[in-house]
């Protein structure tokens, strides 16, 4: 199998571009964040800044499929991508793969930083990083703090370094949020996996936390943004556009219900939770992003 050619649709679910809203929408979100807020945005290291980001999350992909095959994570019977466990690409290919997409995206990176300045290294120094060490690190209850790090803080704070020239900390406000959904993704799928995980003899926040404080934890993930943004609204911190947000609340309350009742029903219940929750956190976050430009021409 290590020697045919591989159709385009068997890389695509390679490198699962169905997940990278994930980490697109904050630098999205964060770039209409600034407009609205009147900064001179330069709209082609604003893309540039978008690509990389979306070509690191491909290389997290492949490295944390390849890390977990071999550390026996992933199995046929486990959900989530079966690129190796059904033998559709090899170790080898998957291991190359990845290493192609991480070398691609720092030379990009790098050559971001030559024309807008050395803070970019250190951000994007830490983006590297996390997306080398969260294979290991998920192994052991700190994957949700990687992933609130490599797709919600360090994305929002590098976007307004390279759009801006500057780092403008104010939009932590909306990494806090979009993060927050984010990272429910990661622990919807965790709580989902927690047999197989200890199986694996890995550890994860959701096995530490037991079934019901994780069904807890992952309800404020999807619920707290709300509350985050209706506050900022009303205190002046964001436009009263950014209320539209709260068309979305009723899919975020029918995800939360739908963890609870795994407490009773077992993962079965939650086996789409992780998909379910990646689509909340795009709708939540273009219609934060939708708010933010409509507010600067009213």
């Amino acid at each position: 199998m290590s020697n045919r050619k591989h159709t385009f649709g068997e890389w695509m679910i390679a490198v699962r571009p169905w997940s990278f809203p994930a980490s697109a929408m904050p630098v999205i979100t964060a770039t209409a964040y600034l407009f609205w807020k009147g900064a001179e945005i330069n709209w082609i290291f604003g893309l540039w800044a978008l690509v990389n980001i979306v070509i690191f999350h491909a290389a997290g992909n492949t490295w944390s499929d390849y890390f977990d095959f071999r550390k026996k994570v992933d199995a046929e019977d486990t959900f989530g991508a079966k690129t190796l466990t059904t033998g559709m690409f090899t170790e080898k290919e998957i291991f190359r793969l990845s290493l192609s997409l991480t070398v691609v995206a720092t030379v990009a990176g790098l050559a971001l930083m030559a024309l807008t300045g050395l803070p970019l290294l250190w951000i994007g120094l830490g983006g590297v990083l996390c997306t080398l060490l969260y294979p290991m690190l998920k192994y052991n209850a700190l994957g949700d703090l990687v992933i609130l790090m490599a797709y919600a803080f360090l994305p929002t704070i590098g976007t307004s370094f390279v759009t801006t020239g500057a780092i403008d900390w104010s939009v932590l406000l909306i990494a806090l949020p979009v993060g927050l959904i984010t990272d429910g993704i990661l622990h919807s799928n965790n709580t989902r996996d927690t047999l197989t995980d200890r199986r694996a003899g890995i550890k994860t926040m959701a096995m530490g936390l037991g079934h019901k404080a994780s069904a807890i934890l992952y309800g404020f993930e999807v619920i707290f943004p709300y509350v985050w943004i209706g506050v900022l609204s009303i205190i002046g911190l964001m436009p009263i556009t950014t209320i539209v947000i709260f068309l979305t609340l009723a899919v975020a309350i029918g995800c939360a219900k739908t963890m609870m009742h795994s407490l009773e029903g077992g993962s079965g219940v939650i086996a789409d939770l992780d998909v379910r929750t990646a689509n909340l956190q795009l709708m939540f976050s273009a219609l934060l992003t939708v708010a933010f430009i409509v507010a600067k021409f009213i």
